[in-house]
């Protein structure tokens, strides 16, 4: 009884509006003191504020967001968009194939959706408009495209749900290459559909640039290829641990910054706060978070719940269904941090239980959260897009229906062919 009353007040202080971080602390709070009193409460809340933030692997986090931040200031991201542009401007809706192939390089160097989202929303949108493409396919192009942030290494998403769940960041990031691939490949088919259907979305192909040009425009994507063989490379080859590439992307970003003398002081410290403001956004989510989750390991929730599909006898892809349904359903209500914070405590050991592998579900609930990011009425990436490029964002959600029908099918294709996800890192352990 004293579960259902305390899921209760948390669902109610969700619906009213308050900030995910404080809901969870104060419910789970609320749930201590109803099961242990106000000594069992207090013991724990004298530690969890400091214990939960202080473990080492929480300084990926951080670092990554600097380091996507840094390449906004120095502009590098919006380089990438203008050779992709040069390459592929010419193919039947050409701009949106160039944002999508922007958006998965800087996915490759950023790990942060919202800042590739804001980023090709700024410097996509204008171009696209310009050349007569409607608003509605300009906006669903960039925001999808900003998702592939979520998934492709080295996805902030994938390293929160290492660290919630003690699996391998490593693994992890190296295994969200090819889904992430086929996912950008998936929103290139899209495109090339919609356009086909549907021409008056798109203007005529402009004529394909000299090769001069084309060659000429790849002069400042050297430092894209320089910190993805910086973060991906020295993840795979070993020289560098998950954590340790956090810190050395970072620096990396800032120094080729410098060299190229794109970074302004005032730029430069803006950075920095943003950083710090997303950081503790995050780590004030964790915190509360872990307050809650000793309030279910005090209540036996999840055991129970093992025990409970045990003994009903019901099947493993029927629970797997059920839970990726849930992912979801809250991925139109909440931030892709929180869901996983709020349930991984449960999904995850339920999932190991049946013998799911560990790398392979974070990939699925990594998708499920990439599906998050566009759908109403919470869709992030919607919102930091439309925001960035003045659009309302209901037009923006009109964009995006296409691309949400390709990533269920996506997530269909990654479900039933678990391989796409696990060979890579299987074949990174085993060298």
């Amino acid at each position: 009884m004293i579960v259902i009353i305390t899921i209760f007040i948390l669902l109610l202080f969700l619906i009213t509006g308050m900030p995910v971080a404080f809901a969870l602390g104060i419910t789970g709070a609320i749930g201590l003191f109803l099961i242990g009193g106000s000594e069992l409460l207090l013991g724990i809340l004298q530690n969890t504020p400091y214990d939960s933030v202080s473990v080492f692997l929480f300084t990926t986090i951080p670092m990554f967001i600097l380091m996507a931040e840094l390449m906004t200031a120095s502009r590098i991201t919006k380089d990438i968009f203008y050779a992709s542009n040069k390459w592929f401007g010419h193919l039947p809706g050409g701009l949106g194939i160039a944002t999508v192939l922007a958006g998965a390089g800087l996915g490759a160097v950023s790990g942060s959706s919202t800042a590739s989202a804001a980023t090709l929303a700024s410097s996509a949108v204008p171009e696209m408009k310009k050349f007569g493409y409607k608003t509605r396919f300009a906006m669903g192009v960039t925001s999808i495209s900003g998702t592939l942030a979520i998934m492709i290494p080295p996805s902030i998403t994938l390293i929160l749900f290492g660290i919630l769940t003690d699996t391998g960041i490593g693994s992890l990031l190296i295994a969200g290459i090819i889904p992430g691939i086929i996912t950008a490949l998936g929103y290139i088919v899209t495109i090339l559909h919609w356009v086909k259907t549907k021409p008056d979305v798109a203007p005529k192909t402009p004529s394909k640039p000299p090769l001069r040009e084309r060659m000429h425009s790849l002069q400042n994507i050297w430092p894209m290829l320089v910190l993805i063989i910086v973060v991906i490379g020295g993840i795979y080859s070993g020289f560098v641990t998950a954590t340790e590439a956090g810190a050395l992307g970072a620096f990396a970003t800032l120094v080729v910054a410098l060299l190229m003398r794109r970074l302004k002081v005032k730029n430069t410290q803006n950075a920095f706060k943003r950083a710090l403001r997303s950081t503790a956004m995050i780590m004030t989510i964790i915190f509360c978070a872990m307050i809650f989750g000793y309030f279910l390991t005090a209540t036996q929730v999840t055991q129970n719940l093992i025990n409970y599909v045990d003994a009903s006898g019901v099947s493993k892809w029927t629970v797997l269904a059920l839970i990726i349904v849930l992912y979801l359903v809250l991925g139109v209500f909440m931030d892709q941090a929180a869901i996983l914070i709020l349930t991984l405590p449960l999904t995850f050991p339920l999932m190991m239980s049946l013998g799911f592998d560990p790398i392979w579900f974070g990939i699925i609930v990594t998708k499920t959260s990439e599906i998050g990011l566009v759908t109403p009425p919470v869709g992030l990436n919607v919102f930091v897009a439309s925001g960035a490029a003045g659009v309302s964002t209901s037009e923006t959600f009109k964009g995006v229906t296409r691309f949400v029908i390709m990533d269920l099918i996506l997530l269909i294709i990654l479900i039933l062919f678990p391989v796409l996800s696990t060979w890579l890192p299987g074949m990174m352990f085993s060298r």
